[in-house]
């Protein structure tokens, strides 16, 4: 095995990723069975993960799509069973489940009394207890074993008042705080090989946010050229982007990282605008 290998290597380490289905969590999927590792894929509406599970196999890669539902703990649990039954004990947990509605935003020809809170309910639920859940569910592995990392999901939104998201910033922003109060839990009470960290990426092209930042003939929005102007690197993210933060943060490369919110933003965060 070669220095870099034993650094980053994460062959045959199974990774557990929620919202499995989406954009990121797709590229982050292929990547990491590129380098080895098996992937379990799971999301509410199985057909897109179950896409790019059969992808990843017909790649030579190893990778299984679960149906599941982040916000109920005994699915939940039953999935775990099937993982483990599948592939063995969970090794990495990376929580992509997420979304936002447009009744937790506040647009611009409205105030913050035009909130819908039933909106704003649901977005805080799915984006916080949809990493809490999976979070108490899918690391009993690695409190049993003494290891293995967690990677949640934050947020510019989470770092800075980004005008407009109301919902999904309050929502990513406890997630930032839930990921400092796991890696604090874990390490104290299960030792330092179980870390617990997350990302919290800029602004990347989903399904989601496609609309409001890239005009139907490949243009940018108003929306979308004022994020480009506050990102010093110009440009949108692109999701095979998140990859190699994601080995590091999961690798030997990282063993005394534990509670950090990464920025993978091109500058984003960094700039003052000025």
């Amino acid at each position: 095995m070669s220095y870099t290998e034993e650094l980053f290597g994460i062959k045959d380490k199974v990774y557990v990723l929620t919202g499995g289905g989406g954009v990121l969590a797709g590229a982050i999927a292929e990547g990491i069975a590129k380098a080895g590792a098996k992937v379990a894929l799971l999301d509410i509406r199985i057909e897109n993960a179950q896409k790019r599970a059969e992808l990843i196999n017909k790649n030579g890669g190893v990778a299984k799509a679960y149906e599941t539902n982040v916000l109920d703990l005994s699915v939940l649990e039953k999935t775990r069973d099937e993982i483990n039954k599948d592939f063995g004990d969970i090794d990495v947990l990376i929580n992509l489940a997420g979304g936002n509605m447009a009744g937790a935003s506040i647009m611009p020809d409205q105030t913050i009394f035009d909130l819908k809170v039933p909106d704003f309910e649901k977005v805080v639920n799915l984006n916080l207890n949809g990493t809490v859940l999976p979070t108490i569910v899918f690391t009993k592995d690695m409190a049993k074993n003494k290891k293995g990392c967690v990677i949640n999901i934050s947020s510019m939104a989470a770092f800075r008042a980004i005008s407009r998201q109301l919902g999904y910033s309050a929502a990513k922003a406890a997630v930032s705080n839930f990921t400092r109060w796991m890696s604090m839990e874990m390490a104290i009470k299960f030792g330092d090989g179980i870390r617990v960290n997350a990302l919290a990426p800029g602004f990347f092209i989903g399904d989601q946010n496609r609309a409001l930042l890239i005009n139907e003939d490949g243009s940018y929005t108003d929306r979308g050229k004022t994020v480009i102007a506050n990102t010093p690197m110009g440009r949108f993210g692109e999701a095979d982007e998140l990859i190699g933060a994601v080995i590091f943060l999961s690798s030997n490369a990282s063993k005394f990282v534990t509670g950090v919110v990464l920025p993978i933003d091109g500058g984003f965060e960094a700039y003052s605008g000025v």
